[in-house]
């Protein structure tokens, strides 16, 4: 993948599917133009997932600086709000911030602004955690105002249920708290955005290729040292592959069975993805992939 032609001084944002090579690409801008690499994807920030979240390894990080990763708890919320206020200091700092990742909440949060709803009750979320295993996540959409319905990914479940949770938090729909939102903290005017543009089978032989890798660097060891302390209700156990894997070690399902279904969910979220980047990072340049 070619490094595009940046103006140093400004701020980069790389968003990509997962397995694209963003990260990679990221790190190249890094050592050849200078800039700190801030993760922008929602599961590598979480501690304990280092290897099943494709975090950089040590030596990436000792070859330019990394902000970001890995540096929140196991069983701690986090939200876009949370990260856009830890982004706030990077963003006035003397590096220019790379900002790379795949969740696109961020990226729309960043550049458009991001409403200021209030914390969600522990009540409410431990009522949504409950009826979503139960009822799944059709149950919660049928309760959502209908201007919310339309505007939110239908097929992501973590996008329904914090609208519900809004809603039956707050008394307002997630829209109406959307359409009162601030100023954005970063203008894209001000940035130099990037999509990565990757073809549907290149990326999923890649998507293949890499989760055998994960569990030849020890993904299963990281689903082994987790066990113990496994709840579906926190927000870090939704890495992908991680219910699979934790099933695995449950005797709930075979290794091949487990990679399987991995595969088969790291492509589904490849696809959320890629129309998530076409609806909302419509307008953003291409970089094309394979």
């Amino acid at each position: 993948m070619e490094i595009p032609r940046l103006d140093p001084d400004r701020p980069v944002l790389i968003a990509g599917p997962t397995a694209s090579g963003k990260s990679a690409l990221a790190l190249r801008i890094a050592e050849s133009q200078g800039g700190v690499i801030v993760n922008a994807d929602a599961l590598q920030v979480f501690a304990g997932w280092r290897v099943l979240t494709a975090r950089p390894r040590p030596e990436d990080e000792a070859r330019a600086p990394h902000a970001l990763y890995g540096h929140v708890g196991w069983a701690s919320d986090y939200s876009v709000g949370h990260w856009l206020r830890e982004l706030a200091p990077l963003l006035a700092g003397d590096a220019r911030p790379i900002i790379v990742g795949g969740t696109g909440l961020y990226f729309t949060a960043l550049t458009e602004g991001l409403a200021d709803i209030p914390p969600t009750p522990a009540e409410v979320r431990e009522e949504a955690n409950r009826r979503l295993a139960a009822e799944g996540p059709q149950a919660l959409l049928a309760e959502i105002d209908p201007r919310t319905a339309a505007r939110i990914d239908r097929s992501n479940p973590v996008r329904i249920q914090r609208a519900w949770e809004v809603l039956t938090g707050t008394g307002r729909g997630l829209a109406c708290w959307q359409d009162d939102t601030p100023p954005p903290l970063l203008p894209l005017a001000q940035a130099q955005p990037l999509v990565i543009e990757a073809g549907k089978d290149w990326l999923n032989a890649r998507i293949d290729a890499r989760f055998a890798r994960m569990l030849a660097e020890g993904a299963l060891e990281e689903a082994r040292a987790n066990l113990p302390r496994w709840n579906p209700a926190h927000l870090s156990t939704r890495a992908i592959g991680a219910p699979e894997l934790i099933a695995y070690l449950k005797g709930d399902m075979t290794l091949a069975a487990a990679k399987t279904a991995a595969n088969i969910a790291s492509r589904q979220y490849a696809k959320r993805q890629r129309t998530l980047f076409r609806s909302r990072l419509g307008h953003w340049p291409r970089l094309t992939v394979a």
